[in-house]
């Protein structure tokens, strides 16, 4: 692993043994708690450096396992999926807005949208998709801004943005110092979706089918995780994966903090951060 070089205001990175620990205690389904960042770290933010890194994948290609690795390594990971499921939920001003004009029909009995009901109304008419989107993104658009703001505040050098539509969205991957894809190879990716969603072999294809495919975004990517073999060698190449970025210091956080000034804020989010949930 190359030798970590420390900044002011950084959250310092696991050493070699406890990276290689909590890589093996995440494949044997456990967790370990890692060093965090000091008070002293955190006041000393204003010589910060920072960059962000794009990270996607398929359908069942593991790109779960590889997030939950880099967590126990102490990256900070920013999930699309869990915050466009967070913006919806009751007390959240989309919540009202989606409740206003797609109608209490489509909650549930405990208050919460249905989710499977609002998506059979907007994939039958694309001006109520539209409409949702132009509800949910600002929302969503907002909270991934915020949260990347609090990494940097806290001293992070990088931040993972776990972006399922990443390569398919090309606007975005010009804001990432890195982009990341989870690979398997596609009768690997087959098989364990069927095994997983108890699907036959015509359902699977037809999912897997419905995506971009990964042979594609592998030649969009600038670093790929090979997750066609066991979960060992999926550990090792997150481990070399992590060493890299602890190494790339040279991204500066005021490139961003430029473009705010010069875009705007509100345009500088939707750059960023627009179009990567549908």
């Amino acid at each position: 692993m190359p030798r970590h070089r420390p900044r002011a205001g950084a959250a310092p990175a696991p050493r070699p043994g406890e990276a290689a620990a909590a890589a093996a205690r995440v494949a044997r389904g456990g967790a370990v708690l890692l060093p965090g960042p000091s008070l002293a770290q955190h006041r000393e933010i204003c010589s910060s450096t920072m960059f962000l890194v794009g990270l996607s994948g398929g359908i069942a290609s593991g790109k779960s396992t590889v997030v939950a690795v880099l967590r126990e390594l102490g990256c900070a990971v920013i999930d699309a999926d869990v915050i466009a499921r967070e913006v919806v939920q009751p007390h959240f001003k989309a919540y009202q807005q989606i409740v206003h004009y797609f109608g209490p029909e489509i909650l549930l009995e405990n208050g919460e949208i249905n989710r499977e009901a609002l998506g059979n109304i907007i994939f039958s008419c694309p001006e109520k998709r539209q409409l949702l989107n132009s509800i949910t993104h600002p929302e969503i658009q907002k909270e991934m801004l915020k949260q990347i703001l609090k990494y940097f505040v806290l001293g992070y050098r990088y931040v993972i943005l776990d972006i399922p539509l990443l390569f398919e969205t090309k606007r975005l991957t010009k804001f990432m110092k890195y982009t990341v894809l989870v690979y398997c190879d596609p009768p690997t990716q087959l098989s364990r979706l069927m095994k997983r969603n108890g699907l036959s072999q015509a359902e699977a294809e037809a999912r897997v089918a419905s995506q971009l495919p990964l042979d594609v975004k592998r030649k969009l990517a600038s670093h790929i995780i090979d997750n066609s073999g066991d979960q060992e060698s999926t550990c090792r190449q997150v481990l070399r994966l992590h060493a890299h970025l602890e190494d790339s210091l040279d991204f500066l956080w005021a490139w961003l903090v430029a473009g705010t000034v010069v875009a705007g804020l509100g345009g500088l989010v939707y750059l960023l951060l627009g179009h990567f949930i549908s």
